[in-house]
């Protein structure tokens, strides 16, 4: 399960993110994403402090590994201390966990992506908008996944900022065949495009897929893709 961030897409991979769904209705919302043709589901885990909102924990991880089985679980933790909740989401059922470069100290990065990897689980670095691409640049080559966030943390709804694309064009060319680039935050039809020439490989979709009916969800993430265009 963890390989498949590290397979080169034929087109990009669409992450549904969960927290624009309904959570009274969460495994059939994400179930019904991906059966729209979503690759991945993403998990966004907010501890109210490293950003202001409380969302996902383990056992949400846990409740949808078990109703989804064979679902690549993508957690996006946005957590002050992530050392603390690796460990519970690897065994609630992620196969890939990202963690945010501004909440941890140079020195912490390699070693927290070492011990991510070693309870099985793919790694991934994150930076927010104000936070320069350049901050990346030592640590690039660590990683299977980098993400840029396109928003400012903490709430789905919000506009994308578009000098994530410019921070893209940077970063992409640094990156090995087998390491992805996701974005997150805004992405819709309406940008995809762009996302997808910066050179975003990964697309994570909150409220622009699932706030929508099911019977949208199909065309949306074809869209996403650059297969069709929404009608």
């Amino acid at each position: 399960m963890a390989s498949l961030l590290t397979v080169p897409p034929a087109r990009p991979l669409i992450a549904p993110s969960v927290i624009a769904g309904d959570f009274a209705h969460a495994a059939h919302d994400a179930s019904d994403a991906l059966a729209a043709g979503a690759d991945l589901l993403h998990l966004d885990v907010m501890d109210g402090h490293f950003v202001p909102n409380l969302t996902l924990g383990p056992d949400y991880c846990r409740c949808l590994r078990r109703a989804l089985p064979a679902a690549y679980l993508d957690v996006h933790l946005m957590v002050a201390d992530p050392a603390r909740f690796i460990s519970p989401f690897a065994s609630a059922g992620a196969n890939h966990i990202s963690f945010h470069l501004e909440a941890v100290k140079p020195g912490q990065i390699e070693p927290l992506i070492a011990s991510i990897r070693t309870l099985g689980v793919a790694a991934g670095l994150v930076i927010n908008p104000p936070t320069p691409a350049e901050a990346l640049l030592p640590f690039v080559h660590l990683p299977d996944l980098i993400l840029i966030m396109s928003v400012n943390p903490g709430f789905s709804g919000q506009a994308f900022i578009p000098t994530a694309l410019d921070k893209a064009r940077l970063i992409k060319p640094r990156l090995r065949p087998d390491q992805r680039l996701q974005v997150d935050g805004g992405v819709s039809p309406a940008n995809a495009g762009a996302v997808r020439e910066a050179g975003f490989d990964v697309l994570v979709a909150g409220s622009a897929l699932m706030s929508r009916p099911s019977a949208e969800r199909p065309a949306i993430i074809s869209s996403l893709k650059g297969m069709a265009q929404v009608r």
